[in-house]
């Protein structure tokens, strides 16, 4: 198989059923889409292998969903601004079942059976990126210029250009600017 081969052609693509496809769009052919008709994709966004894509997800330009991640925007949404980045196994989700036994918890079960305690989106802000592991649960809110270490867990908002890591994450020291001169060599 070619290189080319292993993601959908534009034409593919547009075939799929999303709500719209920007330029230099990649999506792997070895990702799982489900809900195609609530996702925008911006320019020069790359989806790799063994991804899984759910609900509303809205991605701006320049980014990069690494393997094994999986991004499950329910009706809320998950937010990629520009130049965004999740790294290999990253799990964000918009929904959480109860816990506590109040209710039965999983998706086979009826509605009226189960109760979603958490139901709220995700925005990943510009230039920010998500370490290898980290799990971001709903209503987290990454600021422009986030660095999230692996293996950390995202439960709210952050402070702009700040890297972030543990489980619940915290602030450990800042994160250098410099980027944003070479990304604006891009426009």
């Amino acid at each position: 198989m070619r290189q080319n081969d292993s993601y959908f052609s534009p034409r593919e693509l547009k075939s799929l059923g999303f709500k719209s496809v920007g330029q230099k769009v990649s999506i792997s052919r070895k990702a799982s889409i489900y809900n195609p008709e609530l996702m925008m994709f911006g320019n020069n966004v790359r989806i790799d292998d063994f991804c899984v894509l759910s609900g509303k997800l809205i991605f701006g330009n320049y980014i990069h969903i690494t393997p094994f991640c999986l991004l499950a925007g329910g009706d809320e949404g998950i937010f990629f601004e520009d130049f965004s980045t999740c790294a290999y196994r990253c799990t964000l989700f918009t929904r959480s079942d109860d816990y506590t036994g109040e209710t039965l918890a999983n998706s086979t079960v009826p509605e009226k059976f189960r109760h979603a305690t958490i139901s709220l989106p995700i925005y990943i802000g510009k230039y920010a990126i998500v370490g290898a592991n980290s799990v971001v649960f709903p209503g987290a809110h990454l600021s422009e210029g986030v660095s999230i270490g692996s293996c950390s867990l995202i439960t709210k908002e952050t402070e702009p250009w700040g890297i972030y890591f543990g489980a619940p994450a915290k602030r450990v020291k800042d994160r250098k600017k410099i980027l944003i001169n070479q990304a604006s060599l891009l426009h």
